[in-house]
């Protein structure tokens, strides 16, 4: 047995690891299965750790281990050492020093591109990094960024952090939400939204905060929208308000080049909406070094986006 001044040679991550994973199976012989080990020598080597530490790590109810008060404690730090051990191998293992460094973006799939790319563009012109850019549902996205295959998530929802506690949720900035298309001019009746009656209208679908919200106002003001289409790819949503055919709920960034380009005739500020963005990343011991600069002026960026647009009047001056 070794003394406690041997604490620190003695305990290793060999041990610990397979403490942990037979906690996280609930069963020794499902741990040495995953191990590829025997289930004596897993045994054993439990055994061993819970005579070091003088307390017993697990009880048994029927065929399933749970862990005693001691194992709770335990596995807390099994998890820390655990999670820094994951980030120091994604930082350093098959990497050379002279290979370019990567930064992995993950983007909720409904995003704007036009927030993709506003984000990723200082990156593409200092060169400095690799960018890659994977869309998805911001589950599988979150997992992805927890096995340290992705730095951060672009995001229009914030993960929990009551629920998540290792992760940090950077918000970027919110931008305003229009109602807005290249179709002749709208012949309001009444101030917003009485006017939207008859209007043919583009949506987000029901998923959407924005859509909500929106729906929301029109209830309480007792309007039925016409709606025409609800899509959740804002790509489309934008082309839909390029179409002459109705009018698209939208966040300025997902018509930024069009507002400059004045190619959208009706804009209507849409009063108390507006959609946030988020970069949500772990709070990481070995995190990649430029993302904190890249969150920083990308909030300026979006601050400047968010005071171009101006509301433009329908025919009758809403």
């Amino acid at each position: 047995m070794p003394t406690k001044r041997e604490s620190l040679e003695w305990l290793n991550y060999h041990h610990l690891r397979h403490f942990w994973v037979i906690a996280r199976e609930g069963s020794l012989t499902r741990a040495a299965a995953v191990l590829h080990v025997s289930q004596s020598t897993l045994s054993q080597q439990l055994g061993e750790l819970e005579a070091w530490l003088e307390q017993p790590l697990f009880e048994r109810r029927g065929r399933a281990l749970h862990l005693t008060e001691a194992g709770r404690v335990a596995m807390e730090h099994a998890d820390v050492i655990f999670q820094a051990g994951g980030e120091l191998l994604d930082r350093f293992r098959l990497r050379r020093p002279q290979d370019q460094p990567v930064l992995r973006i993950g983007a909720v799939g409904p995003l704007s591109k036009n927030l993709q790319y506003d984000f990723i563009e200082p990156l593409l012109k200092d060169r400095t990094s690799r960018i890659v850019v994977e869309a998805g549902e911001l589950n599988g996205l979150f997992q992805r960024l927890r096995e340290h295959s992705l730095d951060l998530v672009l995001s229009n929802i914030p993960l929990r952090t009551d629920q998540e506690g290792d992760v940090f949720n950077h918000f970027l900035g919110e931008m305003p939400v229009f109602l807005a298309g290249s179709m002749q001019e709208v012949r309001a009746r009444g101030a917003f939204p009485e006017w939207l009656r008859g209007v043919p209208l583009f949506l987000p679908t029901r998923q959407s905060h924005v859509r909500a919200d929106f729906d929301l106002l029109l209830a309480d003001a007792e309007v039925e929208p016409t709606v025409v289409a609800e899509v959740d790819d804002m790509a489309l949503l934008r082309l839909l308000a390029l179409s002459g055919q109705g009018l698209a709920l939208v966040s300025a960034i997902v018509l930024e080049r069009e507002l400059k380009s004045k190619l959208v005739r009706t804009i209507h500020r849409v009063p108390g909406l507006s959609e946030k963005f988020y970069a949500i990343t772990l709070r990481r011991r070995f995190g990649n070094p430029g993302i904190e600069e890249v969150v920083r002026s990308f909030r300026q960026r979006l601050k400047t986006i968010a005071e171009m647009p101006r509301t433009r009047r329908t025919r009758r001056g809403t």
